[in-house]
C-alpha cells in the first residue's frame, strides 16, 4: 500500500510504460485528432505530407526570387491574357499555402486539370502580394496522390 492508503501498481499513469503502450496512445492519438479536426485541416495536412514526401518545398516557405520544387493540387486552371498572349494560370496548393504556375503562350497543357498533383521547379516570384512561378518545369504525379 502506497502512503496515501491506496493500492500502487508500480506504474505512474504520466509514464510511458514501453512500445506498445506508447503505439497504443499514438494510434488512440491520431484517431482522436481524426474525429476532432476539421476535414480542411486535416486535407492540408495530408497535402503538406505528399509534397515533402515527394522532395517539395513547403510553399509557405519559398521566398521571392528562389530557385524551388514544389508538389500540390491543381485548385484552379484558367487561360488569362498576359501582354497580348494566351496564359495558362493554374493555383498549385500544397496544404501550406498557393503558388500561381503560369505557362506564357499556352492554351492547353494535356493532364493539367483542376484536381491533378503536380511537382513544379522553377524561380518565385512575388506579384501583388501573390507567389508566382512562371514556365516551370512540370511533372504530372499519379492521380490520387
Amino acid at each position: 500500500m502506497s502512503m496515501s492508503g491506496t493500492e500502487s501498481t508500480g506504474l505512474d499513469p504520466e509514464v510511458d510504460t514501453g512500445s506498445e503502450g506508447g503505439r497504443s496512445q499514438g494510434m488512440l492519438r491520431r484517431a482522436l485528432h481524426k474525429l476532432t479536426t476539421p476535414e480542411h485541416v486535416l486535407e492540408a495536412e495530408t497535402r503538406q505530407e505528399v509534397a515533402l514526401g515527394s522532395g517539395g518545398t513547403p510553399v509557405e516557405r519559398c521566398r521571392d526570387r528562389s530557385q524551388v520544387c514544389v508538389v500540390g493540387m491543381l485548385r484552379t486552371v484558367t487561360i488569362q491574357p498576359r501582354g497580348g498572349s494566351p496564359s495558362l494560370q493554374a493555383e498549385l496548393w500544397d496544404g501550406s499555402g498557393t503558388v500561381d504556375v503560369v505557362w506564357i503562350g499556352r492554351r492547353r497543357i494535356p493532364g493539367i486539370e483542376p484536381g491533378r498533383v503536380i511537382k513544379a521547379e522553377g524561380r518565385i516570384t512575388l506579384r501583388d502580394g501573390r507567389r508566382l512561378m512562371f514556365n516551370p518545369r512540370y511533372e504530372l504525379r499519379p492521380t490520387g496522390s
